[in-house]
């Protein structure tokens, strides 16, 4: 018993020190997404624009749908030089668009695709810090949930948030276990756990209401 009290004392400690960074990014980010502090850089800063000509697509990839319609649509943006998150593509049918936002944290580039002309306007603009810790924040998300996921970088960011959130959950009950393991500490701990516990609750009939 001494050994897995051990054990488990060391686990919690570095798995805490481990995902710390996610949990202050998580936490800094809330700030500015919730409070809707001012986070864009300014707004005069041109955008970085260019039209390039001779662009061929796989035939039939405007009618694609999801995730097969990105994954068709990935070759013509590695030879625009455009790497990173597909938010989404939008089909403007009329005029043989494709317009196609592609993201990375600190950077927004908007691919304008001719499918007709077999032309692409591109336009990239410089984020800040801030809007990139909210752009973690709330990705990938549910939003678009048949295209998420298909840059590498947003694969491994979130491997990286489920780990962080398991790894949450093994702290709060290791946590708990250690705390019950020391008798000195348990009138406190059990005083700050009834205090937590009316707080949650009654935010919660107060929402609720």
């Amino acid at each position: 018993m001494r050994r897995f009290y051990l054990i488990t004392r060391d686990l919690h400690l570095y798995f805490g020190l481990f995902i710390s960074p996610f949990i202050l990014l998580f936490a800094i980010s809330v700030f500015f997404l919730v409070h809707g502090l001012p986070r864009s850089v300014d707004p005069t800063e041109p955008e970085v624009s260019r039209t390039v000509t001779g662009v061929n697509m796989l035939p039939g990839a405007a009618s694609l749908e999801g995730r097969a319609r990105v994954d068709a649509l990935r070759p013509v943006l590695d030879r625009l030089g455009v790497h990173g998150e597909v938010d989404f593509i939008r089909h403007v049918a009329r005029e043989h668009r494709l317009v196609i936002p592609v993201r990375v944290p600190g950077r927004e580039t908007m691919v304008t695709l001719d499918y007709d002309q077999g032309t692409a306007t591109v336009s990239s603009r410089t984020q800040s810090f801030s809007d990139a810790l909210v752009y973690l924040h709330k990705t990938p998300g549910p939003h678009n949930a048949n295209v998420r996921g298909n840059s590498s970088f947003m694969r491994l960011w979130r491997a990286l948030a489920d780990a962080t959130v398991y790894l949450f959950l093994f702290i709060t009950i290791s946590g708990i276990y250690l705390w019950v393991s020391l008798r000195a500490e348990r009138r406190i701990g059990i005083s700050l756990v009834l205090a937590g516990a009316c707080s949650f609750f009654g935010l919660i009939y107060v929402i609720a209401r």
